[in-house]
């Protein structure tokens, strides 16, 4: 399993921009202990500062199904006739047994038919501390999370991140995967069991290089 380190360190780590509101002046409260936002009186409890954990929430319970029928047809028929062949029927005894009606005919039969059904069904249940990467000028924060699991030869791996508001994020400091903007969640791994259901590297090259 790889080493903890500084999600901000890793190869493909980009900051993140978005548009942004004009920047606003917090409001003060005059003579006042409380701060705006605050769910306790002498500190907020919540994930709010770079470097700050809080627990994601992923219940995903995704279905579809999809039926799709197409039916088309087509007909056509084209003829053309020379009577006589201008007079040369009588003269060719290659088409004495052909009328000149008989010399350009042409028909067609065209028909198709296709059936198409897609039926899915996801169910995907997570519980995973992240950390706050990045503070967005209108407040916003910019969270990360990442959770190795290995069992015996297999190794399972969570990533999530994603944007989220800091009044989104509940009192005992969750959040929801649906509160997160630009939400990427993958959940896979590497070991024994994924080689063995991943077609080989000559069966994945033949697949793109055959047409059929």
């Amino acid at each position: 399993m790889t080493q903890m380190s500084d999600p901000t360190q890793a190869p493909d780590y980009r900051p993140l921009t978005m548009p942004m509101p004009p920047l606003q002046a917090s409001p003060t409260e005059i003579a006042s202990l409380w701060r705006p936002g605050s769910r306790a009186f002498f500190k907020d409890e919540r994930a709010a500062q770079v470097g700050d954990i809080l627990t994601i929430l992923v219940n995903i319970t995704d279905a579809a199904t999809v039926n799709d029928n197409t039916t088309a047809s087509r007909t056509g028929s084209e003829g053309l006739g020379v009577p006589s062949l201008f007079g040369l029927t009588s003269k060719l005894k290659i088409l004495e047994a052909a009328t000149g009606q008989d010399l350009v005919s042409t028909n067609s039969n065209n028909a198709n038919a296709g059936t198409g059904k897609i039926s899915r069904a996801e169910v995907v249940t997570l519980r995973l501390a992240g950390v706050v990467t990045q503070v967005l000028p209108n407040g916003n924060l910019v969270i990360a999370a990442r959770q190795e699991m290995r069992v015996n030869s297999e190794l399972r791996v969570l990533l999530v991140s994603g944007i989220v508001r800091p009044q989104d994020i509940g009192a005992d400091n969750t959040i929801t995967h649906d509160r997160l903007a630009e939400a990427r969640i993958s959940y896979g791994g590497k070991g024994q069991l994924t080689d063995l259901q991943t077609p080989r590297y000559g069966q994945q090259l033949m697949d793109i290089l055959l047409p059929f």
